[in-house]
């Protein structure tokens, strides 16, 4: 008996449970060493055979093969590169490119199959030279070291599917599939393609590298069942040919937020060095939420599959980091956030040996800001405290800081946006001449005939396509659609309104504003009042399947809201000091009490 202190077959073993999420990340360890070699073409060829199951014929992944035409490997870094934790990047000065932690083609083949063979070639695929790894082997401690590469002929399966057979490359075939979740070529393929596409999609952008994905048949390579390339998949939806469905296939489906100022470059020291961090934000088009619930169109599925912050290392992706979302919000889909940094921040932020996450910036995104900068402590106090502790996260606390303010400055404009849309669908299919605008319009005309008038009575006389123009100027202004901001003019303007009303996020800590604009009342409510949620949305919220149940609750809710609103404004009466404040406010409650009867009174 030995006592090795990391006995070979029994590590091996525990290995193959390395947290690997799934085949795709597992196959893209494999992808990521061919454009480490320089590989302009990287093939993912999946050969099936037909087995019995249940008394029937089925068609199965029996071998899993990637294939590129990089560099190719020499001997012994053939020898290397199946060694855990060894490789030809470990060094800092190594460490510009995608890999790093030489784990990659060992620990990913293992966590899906039990037997990997690897063939390379620097001078013609003649002249591959050969060798593997082996979990039965090893287990039974047949097999304790990297077998010395021999020269070896390439399968000749292998030869007849590939398309990108050059004078160097490298073949890495996984048998034995074992752990393998998807059991057939089309679902490696489909469900690989959107991680793969995202992963990759800076250098599938710009033509550095082509991936081809094929299905055929193991006994007979010339049936190809699946055969394509993959496209870029952009969670920012910032390129234009993506494998996003039409109408965004070809161009992008957001807009860089801030303009040409989207990306924002941080500083950070890091051992005596300054690194720069790239943060690049995006937010849906209009026309790509036009309409009612846009995320159920083929465009908004697709954004849907690509929520979180993108965490870019060395133009590949790590991760969609889902911390940064919120999964019960469906509007999260509609942002974008892109993070680039390079392999030399990696310790900083605590990017796993499997590149599959970075532990300290997803740590930022649990941080309550507000709770931490409460009573005037600044962000710089805060950062100076952590790095007194020794935190990981004191050098991009700033860094997580500004995602998460620019994060709630998007959620609010796509709050307001949504808002503004579903109101704007909700008109469309009423009598306007019915609507609550429309009585307190007869209400108002009512009341300017005893005598009444008032500031935005002057300008109903302007030509109707002037008021038009200025009301819906203004709804634009407020932060409305411009189609929604047009159809909300031309119905006021058209029917003879008095009132416009809109939805927006407002700067102000009013629940509405109210304009008086092209002879119209244009009355604004803040969505980013708390009593927006309470006493609007929960009521104007629609849904198919909704219970008895569930109404009596937004009723109750909403009258709960009504409730603290009133509440709200007996402590602003109760806090006035006595004398004419005091008076002005009770005054002006009374006559608002006074109108609303009548406006409220021919309510049927």
């Amino acid at each position: 008996m030995t006592f090795s202190i990391v006995p070979p077959h029994l590590a091996v073993k525990a290995m193959r449970d390395n947290g690997y999420k799934n085949a795709a990340y597992a196959l893209a360890e494999l992808m990521d060493n061919s454009i480490q070699a320089g590989a302009t073409v990287v093939e993912l060829l999946c050969g099936e055979m037909d087995f019995m199951l249940e008394q029937r014929r089925r068609s199965r992944v029996h071998q899993i093969a990637v294939l590129d035409n990089g560099t190719g490997m020499d001997r012994d870094v053939l020898r290397m590169a199946l060694q855990f934790g060894n490789g030809t990047h470990l060094n800092s000065e190594n460490q510009k490119g995608i890999g790093r932690f030489g784990m990659g083609l060992p620990a990913s083949s293992i966590s899906q199959c039990k037997r990997v063979d690897v063939w390379s070639w620097q001078n013609g695929h003649d002249n591959a030279l050969y060798s593997y790894l082996d979990i039965d082997k090893i287990a039974c401690r047949e097999m304790t070291e990297v077998p010395e590469p021999e020269p070896a002929k390439i399968p000749e399966v292998w030869q007849k599917v590939s398309e990108s057979l050059g004078s160097s490359g490298t073949l890495v075939v996984w048998s034995s599939l074992d752990r393998l979740m998807w059991k057939t070529a089309s679902a490696i393929i489909d469900n690989s393609e959107l991680v793969i596409g995202r992963m990759y999609r800076k250098f599938l952008e710009s033509g550095r590298v082509k991936i081809r994905m094929t299905g055929f048949d193991f006994d007979n390579p010339f049936m190809v069942s699946v055969d394509k390339f993959a496209l870029p998949n952009d969670p920012s939806y910032l390129i234009a040919q993506t494998s996003c469905p039409a109408p965004f296939d070809h161009k992008p489906m957001f807009d860089k937020w801030g303009g040409e100022d989207f990306e924002v470059t941080h500083v950070i020291s890091f051992e005596e060095k300054e690194h720069e961090v790239k943060v690049r934000y995006s937010v849906a088009k209009e026309e790509a939420r036009q309409g009612v619930n846009p995320g159920a169109k083929p465009h908004g599925k697709h954004a849907a599959k690509n929520v979180g912050v993108s965490v870019v290392r060395a133009d590949r992706e790590l991760e969609l980091d889902p911390a940064w979302s919120n999964p019960s919000d469906p509007r999260d889909r509609w942002w974008g956030v892109e993070i680039d940094f390079s392999p030399s921040l990696d310790p900083l932020f605590g990017v796993t040996n499997n590149k599959q996450h970075a532990h300290n910036f997803a740590e930022l995104a649990k941080l309550d800001f507000d709770d931490f900068l409460k009573g005037g402590r600044t962000i710089i106090e805060l950062k100076n405290e952590l790095t007194a502790d020794e935190d990981p996260r004191a050098p991009i606390l700033e860094l997580g800081h500004q995602i998460q303010k620019t994060l709630s400055v998007l959620r609010a404009l796509l709050r307001a946006q949504t808002a503004s849309e579903e109101s704007a669908a909700r008109k469309r299919h009423k009598d306007p001449l019915k609507s609550p605008e429309a009585q307190a319009t007869e209400v108002t005309q009512k009341r300017k005939e005893d005598g009444y008038s008032g500031q935005s009575d002057s300008d109903e006389n302007l030509p109707p396509d002037e008021r038009r123009g200025i009301i819906e100027q203004t709804l634009i202004e407020e932060g409305l659609p411009q189609s929604v901001a047009r159809d909300l003019a031309a119905t006021t303007v058209s029917n003879g309104l008095k009132y416009v009303f809109a939805e927006a996020d407002l700067e102000t800590s009013a629940f509405f504003s109210v304009k008086q604009r092209g002879g119209s009342i244009v009355i604004t409510l803040n969505t980013n009042h708390p009593a927006y949620p309470c006493l609007v949305e929960v009521l104007e919220k629609e849904t198919d399947d909704d219970q008895e149940e569930t109404i009596e609750t937004r009723v109750s809710n909403a009258l709960n809201g009504l409730k603290l609103l009133l509440m709200a404004w007996a402590r602003y009466e109760d806090e006035q000091p006595d004398g004419n404040r005091r008076v002005q406010a009770q005054e002006t409650r009374s006559d608002w009490g006074r109108l609303a009867r009548q406006f409220l009174e021919r309510n049927p």
